[in-house]
């Protein structure tokens, strides 16, 4: 596990936009395919170097400050949506 650590702190902001790009498209730069398990280290070692070196709202899967579905719900029978007041 230490040499995971290790190579984390060795990602430069360089790696990691590689790294991200990479995953997101499902080959490196020269255009080989990741494989499921590179795909997966890729993945743990983005999330670990935003850990890192991000802000919160920066990192992977990041939601912000999302309400409950009940509350959203709850919201949307008391406000009345804006598209149907031309039809009333």
């Amino acid at each position: 596990m230490s040499s995971f650590l290790e190579a984390i702190e060795n990602i430069t902001p360089q790696i990691y936009q590689s790294l991200k790009l990479a995953v997101e498209i499902g080959k490196w730069p020269d255009g080989r395919k990741l494989s499921l398990e590179q795909k997966e280290l890729s993945m743990q070692a983005l999330i670990a170097w935003e850990l890192q070196n991000l802000p919160e709202e920066q990192h992977t899967g990041y939601m912000g400050g999302q309400a409950c579905g009940s509350k959203s719900k709850a919201s949307a029978e008391t406000e009345p949506n804006p598209q149907f007041k031309a039809l009333h």
